[in-house]
């Protein structure tokens, strides 16, 4: 048998993990998009047609959409968008960060390099080019808009997510090519407040990196040795797109 069909005939015996949400015209996206921005599905050629017996769809969408990766050019006005990226960028190493049971003590929580640190002394370093998921749970309140953001009774967001210091690690001590979570945005709720901006997604994209955000099931998928593939639509100049994410797991 050739190399690569005996590659896939063994990776079939693996877990292969959807870590993408589904979506319909119901599904939340940010309050800052404006009303009327998705339409999904709309039939244009129908059934009966005397032209073709046939359906024909159309889908509109804002780009940072449900399960979506982000291009540098979304924070970046000279960075890299949709089209400088190709197959070869679309396949990594997976490395899951795991912070649940710090997120339900303290909604707020941001990883830390120590968090890091200690899960490199246990499944060993983060090797070049890896994807490094932040595993929060987070996605178990999809599809309610007001849990993903955690909107508190006063009206403020309060959720987990990431550190200026520990992306600068995964970045900078090593050399990670992107990385994911499962919330709407990069920050933890509380970093954003105290930076006034989205610093941290600021950061990944200012640098060239790609992240994707809103993932699930991460849950699923081993701390180590996974590996992780993305597939979006090829449409040049995007500064995002609704992205299909899963990952092959022991």
């Amino acid at each position: 048998m050739y190399k690569l069909w005996a590659a896939l005939e063994e990776a079939k015996k693996l877990k292969w993990v959807d870590l993408t949400h589904g979506l319909n015209n119901d599904s939340p996206y940010w309050a800052g998009i404006p009303d009327g921005s998705v339409e999904l599905g709309k039939v244009v050629f129908d059934w009966g047609n005397p032209m073709l017996e046939c359906v024909i769809q159309t889908f509109k969408f804002p780009g940072q959409f449900g399960t979506h990766i982000d291009f540098p050019g979304h924070f970046d006005k000279e960075g890299a968008r949709s089209e400088k990226f190709g197959v070869e960028d679309a396949v990594f190493p997976l490395c899951v960060i795991d912070i649940t049971d710090k997120v339900k003590e303290d909604c707020h929580y941001a990883v830390t390099v120590d968090d890091i640190k200690a899960y490199e002394a246990k499944y060993g370093d983060i090797p070049d080019g890896a994807f490094v998921a932040l595993r929060t749970d987070w996605s178990k309140n999809w599809p309610d808009m007001n849990k993903l953001s955690g909107i508190a009774e006063d009206g403020s967001e309060n959720f987990p997510g990431w550190s200026l210091d520990a992306l600068k690690y995964i970045y900078e001590v090593r050399n990670a090519a992107a990385n994911g979570h499962e919330t709407l945005d990069t920050d933890a709720s509380a970093e954003a407040a105290k930076a006034g901006d989205l610093a941290c997604e600021r950061y990944v994209l200012e640098k060239g990196k790609l992240q994707i955000e809103v993932l699930c099931n991460l849950d699923q998928v081993q701390p180590a040795g996974a590996v992780l593939f993305a597939a979006w639509a090829k449409i040049e100049n995007a500064v995002g797109l609704p992205v299909r994410v899963w990952a092959i797991t022991e």
